[in-house]
């Protein structure tokens, strides 16, 4: 007899719209023995709250590790950046980590980005209010 089809999980909406954006930007944290490490870094997509970074070389960053995310500075002015990542470094938390699929592909790293969820509501309002008035 055949197995039953088994449903398909639920997907449930996301937070925020996600943008493909492949920006430059740099990376800085505190390995186990406290000693601070760098990494620069390449956007692949970019929300109100989270990023996904990719990097060519190897990245020793465990999960839930906290880190500093900072874009590169002559990309910042980009309309469609949330204003937390345009003001410089965001603190953001590791949460899932990516191997590369085959040799010489990128490390991926998806970053939560640590922004208080009341306060970008309100920058959008008041974004939104701006756009409406112009």
């Amino acid at each position: 007899p055949a197995a039953p089809a088994r449903p398909t999980p639920a997907r449930t909406p996301r937070a925020a719209e996600r943008r493909e954006l492949v920006m430059p930007a740099r990376l800085t944290w505190k390995d186990q023995r406290g000693t601070t490490r760098f990494a620069s870094v390449v956007t692949r997509n970019i929300s109100e709250f989270g990023v996904l970074i990719e990097s060519q070389s190897p990245l020793s960053i465990p999960l839930y590790r906290l880190v500093q995310f900072q874009l590169e500075r002559d990309v910042r002015d980009n309309r469609d950046l949330p204003a937390s990542l345009r003001d410089g470094r965001a603190l953001s938390a590791v949460y899932r980590i990516v191997p590369p699929a085959y040799s010489g592909a990128r490390h991926a790293l998806a970053l939560r980005l640590m922004v208080d969820p009341r306060r970008v509501v309100r920058e959008t309002e008041a974004a939104e209010k701006s756009r409406a008035t112009a």
